[in-house]
């Protein structure tokens, strides 16, 4: 644990580097023995906050959910020095023409330091059995704009699930603005990570399923679930976690298995659900060609017309089979788009199209150009 090797097979999410001052609690080891951390995500409801944060009617840039400025900005948020002139400002040289930089020394008698605080920090590792942070103490303390997630810092590529990714922040931010799509209705979300969407779609929705596979990653959902349980009871939201596995035809309905499915389940699912998500799940061609058979598949099987939203971040990649930067699994992805629109027979047909991402940005991360939403509007042949 005293020093963090990357293998070349290590995936980062990089949504963290954007908000340096964030501390990162590890609060216990997972089955596999990958550290698991604690974050919170703000909510940012209010004008005055977006206002403060940047963000004007959907804005690009990243929000800062710091109540302290960050290092090197003065206390409106602009970098230090910038936009301001003062007697004594220019840049002093040393004999040889390099910068010289002056440093003056803290004070003891600094009562207002400049930049946030930096006690030192000292991760307490519980065991897996400890549940003391879904304690009712805990829950009672829990802020009504916080999000807490579960959820580990680089993982295999199998793992990458147990990571927050840009592209469910996008998602839960389109949720918060589009209310009416989702008030009151039954969704299914496809690949639900640690939960992090899911949770944010129960504020609004009547009943939500949270689906993904492997046991260790659907206990971490179920323990997001409970840590943001004073969020989904407000809206009287459900969250029910679900092993779907797109690999297979049907869903799991033996009782012995952990997070199966119940009679009562499949039939509330195929009879209710009118909203399907996905987020950050379009890396590996296998995987994207199954979820969208999964989806076609789901979509002959729900009794009423539904609606499937996509979220997927475009990454670019140095190849050396191309000797060029390429966007493989985005292209797929593309291209598993226009083969679903495409298809002829069946009882439904499949309306695809891309959703601007100019609705307001109320969780903290960096809104990059490459993440995009696409709709699939699935309605019945007539």
């Amino acid at each position: 644990m005293d020093e963090v090797t990357f293998k070349s097979d290590t995936v980062l999410s990089d949504v963290h580097l954007y908000t340096p001052n964030q501390r990162h609690l590890m609060v216990r080891l997972n089955s596999v023995g990958q550290p698991v951390f604690l974050s919170q995500f703000k909510l940012l409801w209010n004008e005055d906050s977006w206002a403060d944060s940047g963000v004007e009617g959907g804005s690009h840039g990243g929000v800062c959910a710091e109540e302290a400025p960050p290092a090197g900005t003065d206390s409106t948020g602009s970098p230090s020095g910038c936009g301001r002139s003062s007697e004594g400002a220019g840049a002093q040289l040393d004999e040889d023409g390099d910068l010289d930089v002056v440093r003056r020394p803290r004070a003891a008698s600094d009562s207002d330091p400049a930049g946030p605080s930096r006690d030192k920090v000292h991760p307490v590792i519980l065991t897996q059995e400890e549940d003391d942070l879904l304690g009712d103490e805990a829950q009672e303390s829990s802020p009504p704009d916080v999000i807490k997630i579960e959820h580990t810092m680089a993982t295999p590529l199998e793992d990458v699930g147990k990571q927050v990714w840009r592209g469910a922040l996008l998602l839960a931010d389109y949720i918060l603005f589009q209310w009416d799509l989702f008030q009151g209705r039954t969704v299914l979300e496809l690949g639900a990570g640690t939960g992090l969407t899911s949770i944010v779609a129960a504020t609004v929705a009547q009943t939500v399923y949270c689906t993904d596979v492997g046991a260790d990653l659907l206990a971490m959902c179920q323990r997001n679930i409970a840590l943001n349980s004073h969020l989904t009871a407000a809206g009287g939201g459900i969250v029910k976690v679900k092993e779907l596995d797109w690999l297979k035809d049907d869903l799991c309905t033996d009782p012995e298995v952990p997070f199966s499915w119940s009679d009562e389940d499949v039939s509330d699912l195929y009879s209710h659900t009118t909203v399907l998500l996905a987020a950050e799940v379009f890396y590996d061609d296998d995987l994207t060609d199954a979820l969208f058979k999964t989806l076609f598949r789901l979509a002959h099987k729900l009794k009423n017309a539904c609606i499937a939203i996509l979220s997927v971040e475009k990454r670019l990649n140095f190849t050396l089979r191309h000797l060029d930067v390429t966007c493989e699994a985005y292209d797929h992805f593309r291209s598993a788009l226009h083969r679903l629109e495409k298809l002829a027979g069946g009882r439904r047909r499949f309306v695809v199209e891309p959703v601007e991402a100019s609705f307001p940005q109320r969780l903290a991360y960096e809104r990059i150009q490459q993440l995009e939403l696409w709709k699939i509007c699935v309605e019945p042949v007539t």
